[in-house]
């Protein structure tokens, strides 16, 4: 697997993977109706944040992270990450290594730490990834989010320092 600057062309390769995952509403806080242009506008970020595609031999793309500043002014010393891995593709390393990406680019970017700001309580893989790779749950809100299956379940607040 290779990991690469995502170009305006990946998006075709990002869009149905992307918008299965939003559409299912159990894990990103983005409308589950997002169209296709609205999502592109929030996927695809311009410099200095980074948005990137990982991708197999076959170069099919099968995962993609956009990487940027948690918030602006006083508080642009801590980077945010997102994750998407095409479901096809779960459990086989992607999203490790998008998270692993994005922490060497958070890094050598200059940020202190990383936060996740909206991490749902009930996405059991991503909590115990992120853990795995050093964050914490630092808050959580409860019934933050409106799951599909849960109900109104938290919303995990995860940092880590650099």
């Amino acid at each position: 697997m290779m990991i690469r600057e995502a170009t305006e062309d990946d998006w075709a390769a990002i869009w149905p993977f992307f918008q299965r995952i939003v559409a299912a509403g159990d894990t990103f806080t983005y409308p589950v109706d997002l169209g296709e242009e609205e999502g592109r506008g929030w996927w695809l970020l311009a410099a200095p944040n980074r948005t990137v595609v990982a991708v197999d031999e076959a170069g099919v793309v099968v995962g993609t992270a956009k990487m940027n500043t948690n918030q602006a002014g006083n508080g642009s010393h801590v980077a945010s990450a997102s994750y998407m891995v095409d479901p096809a593709y779960a459990g086989r390393g992607v999203g490790r290594a998008l998270c692993e990406y994005s922490l060497a680019w958070a890094k050598a970017a200059g940020y202190r730490a990383m936060q996740f700001n909206a991490v749902v309580e009930t996405n059991a893989y991503a909590v115990k990834l992120y853990r795995s790779l050093g964050f914490e749950v630092v808050g959580t809100v409860p019934g933050a989010f409106a799951h599909p299956e849960h109900g109104y379940v938290g919303l995990h607040v995860m940092h880590r320092a650099l």
